[in-house]
């Protein structure tokens, strides 16, 4: 499991996600259990060097043998690489397309060569500046069990202040929406119909939702309300029964129109003053 925050304002986009990895194996009845877990996972990634575009993932956390990390940056190098029928010029692209030749290459080159399909869920999410644009955008795509969406944009350029998030969702449905992911089937228990349970939980949300990202609101501002959403459902689950399934670091990074792609916290399993010429770690 994972936490990812995305938080998009009119002067940047901020990625938030957390470093643990669940090692699941199945018992004879084919239930699922947690064997071991890991707080040194890299979840979030700049896409491509001297652009202003990130990616960040939740769900599973590996393709057959190779990490998404690897996978990552083995589509990183094809964006890259002139000749790659994944190449993006630098100088003319958007973010819809890098998402929809991600979404080739993740699902079409990758995922649906394993055999078995792994059965799951995988999120991806890319965000960035298309060339000679004044405001971000956050696409994404996403495979459950063998069944990959197509590239969906989360927000646009014409939406002044999104925030969205991903993989354990109960901590900020019920700190941002104002009620659990378990309220539609608690409401159906309590006698509303199957028909009119959409209606009835836009009308709750009316009440109980809160808006935290303003277009207004300052980088400096949108990084501490990703970590602050990412810290509190790592805190959540943290207390909560069994394993840890969100937790070690929080990284983050900041994608802006001039300043690109710049980390603002991350973790490093090398010491960045022996390697001082290090780029490609995420």
């Amino acid at each position: 499991m994972t936490i990812c925050v995305a938080v998009k304002v009119q002067d940047c986009i901020v990625f938030a996600a957390d470093s643990t990895t669940s090692l699941q194996a199945a018992l004879p009845d084919g239930t699922q259990v947690t064997v071991n877990t890991y707080d040194h996972a890299n979840k979030l990634f700049n896409l491509k060097k001297g652009l202003p575009i990130a990616a960040m993932t939740a769900g599973m956390g590996n393709f057959g043998p190779s990490s998404i990390s690897t996978v990552t940056k083995d589509f990183r190098a094809l964006l890259g690489g002139d000749g790659s029928e994944y190449f993006i010029d630098p100088h003319n692209y958007t973010i819809e397309q890098v998402t929809r030749q991600a979404r080739k290459f993740f699902f079409e080159e990758r995922f649906a060569k394993l055999n078995p399909s792994p059965i799951g869920s995988f999120q991806y999410w890319i965000g960035g500046y298309s060339s000679g644009e004044d405001l971000g955008e956050i696409w994404r795509f996403q495979i459950d069990n063998g069944v990959c969406s197509e590239a969906l944009c989360d927000a646009g350029k014409d939406v002044p202040s999104s925030l969205g998030w991903g993989g354990a969702p109960e901590a900020i449905n019920r700190l941002v929406l104002g009620y659990s992911q378990e309220l539609g089937k608690a409401l159906v228990a309590g006698g509303i119909s199957p028909q009119t349970l959409p209606q009835a939980i836009a009308e709750i949300g009316r009440y109980t939702q809160v808006e935290l990202a303003n277009p207004a609101m300052p980088t400096m501002d949108a990084i501490e309300l990703a970590h602050f959403l990412a810290e509190t459902t790592k805190q959540f689950v943290r207390f909560l029964p069994g394993s840890n399934t969100v937790g070690g670091s929080i990284d983050i990074a900041t994608i802006t129109k001039h300043e690109n792609f710049k980390w603002v916290s991350r973790k490093h399993f090398y010491s960045p003053a022996l390697n001082p010429l290090e780029t490609n770690h995420a």
